[in-house]
C-alpha cells in the first residue's frame, strides 16, 4: 500500500517526456519537529467547496498528522452529483518543493476523488482496506510532497510501490494519476485565489492500471487524457470500469 518510499532520485526521462524518479525507504522515523505546521486554509476550503460543489456533510479529521494536518472534507450525494466528493485540505498548509521559480504558482495544491453513493464510509466500514483505500490514497497523496520534499501537479504519476501492487485485492489499480477535476463544470473551481501571492490548485485522482501508466510513460499525459475523455473516465472512482490500454 502507498506509504513504502522514503527517498526518491531522479533515474532519467520517459519516451513521453515524464521525469523518472525512483523511491526508496529509509529507517527515519517521525519526530517532534516533523509534525505538522503551517497555515491552515480549512475555512478558505471549505467556502470553496460549499460555493461550487454543495454543503459539507462531514470532515474526517486527522488525530496524528506527521508534516502537514490532512482533513478530508465530504459532500454527501446529490440529485445533481449523485455520488460523494471528497477533498482534501491541508496539503497546502505548506509550499510543495517546485523546481524553479517559474514553478512557484502550483506551489500549493490540494486534492478531490469521487466515489458511487453506495460506497461504505462509515468508521466500521473502514476496517476493511476494500472501503478505505482511496482515503488512504487521498491522505498519502497529500502528504507525499511534503514527506519527500518534491512537489505534484498535472499529469504527475505515482505507483503503489516499486513494483506496484493493487491497492487492495478486490481492486486492480496498482497507481494514480494527478489530474484537473472532471466532474465540477466550472471553470472557476479548480483554483481558490487566496491573495495576490497565493493560490492553491485543486488536482483530481484518478487510479490506474498498471498498463495506463506504462502508455503515460511512453506516449505522454495527453495521450492518456485523450483515451480517458474517449471513455468516460473521471475522478469518480469505477470498480468496475476496464483499462482504456488495449
Amino acid at each position: 500500500m502507498f506509504g513504502l518510499f522514503k527517498k526518491r532520485k531522479k533515474i532519467g526521462v520517459s519516451e513521453g517526456g515524464s521525469t523518472l524518479y525512483k523511491y526508496s525507504d529509509t529507517d527515519k522515523e517521525i519526530g517532534v519537529n516533523d509534525l505538522s505546521t503551517g497555515e491552515s486554509n480549512i475555512d478558505a476550503i471549505t467556502e470553496h467547496i460549499e460555493k461550487y460543489i454543495g454543503k459539507v456533510d462531514f470532515v474526517y479529521h486527522e488525530i496524528i498528522s506527521p508534516l502537514v494536518h490532512i482533513d478530508i472534507h465530504l459532500v454527501n450525494p446529490t440529485p445533481e452529483r449523485n455520488f460523494y466528493t471528497l477533498i482534501t485540505s491541508g496539503m497546502s498548509d505548506k509550499p510543495m518543493n517546485v523546481p524553479t521559480k517559474e514553478h512557484k504558482p502550483w506551489e500549493y495544491g490540494e486534492l478531490m476523488l469521487c466515489l458511487p453513493s453506495n460506497w461504505k464510509l462509515d468508521e466500521e466500514s473502514f476496517k476493511n482496506e476494500d472501503n478505505y483505500w482511496p482515503i488512504r490514497m487521498l491522505k498519502f497523496i497529500a502528504r507525499f510532497p511534503h514527506e519527500y520534499k518534491t512537489w505534484i501537479s498535472y499529469g504527475h504519476t505515482i505507483p503503489n510501490g516499486n513494483p506496484p501492487a493493487p491497492f487492495t485485492n478486490n481492486v486492480s489499480y496498482s497507481g494514480v494519476l494527478v489530474d484537473l477535476p472532471v466532474t465540477v463544470a466550472n471553470v472557476n473551481f479548480p483554483i481558490i485565489q487566496l491573495n495576490d501571492n497565493k493560490k492553491i490548485n485543486i488536482y483530481c485522482l484518478i487510479p490506474l492500471f498498471e498498463n495506463e501508466m506504462d502508455f503515460k510513460l511512453k506516449h505522454g499525459t495527453d495521450a492518456l487524457i485523450a483515451l480517458f475523455d474517449e471513455n468516460g473516465v473521471t475522478e469518480l472512482i469505477n470498480l468496475d470500469r476496464k483499462s482504456v490500454v488495449k
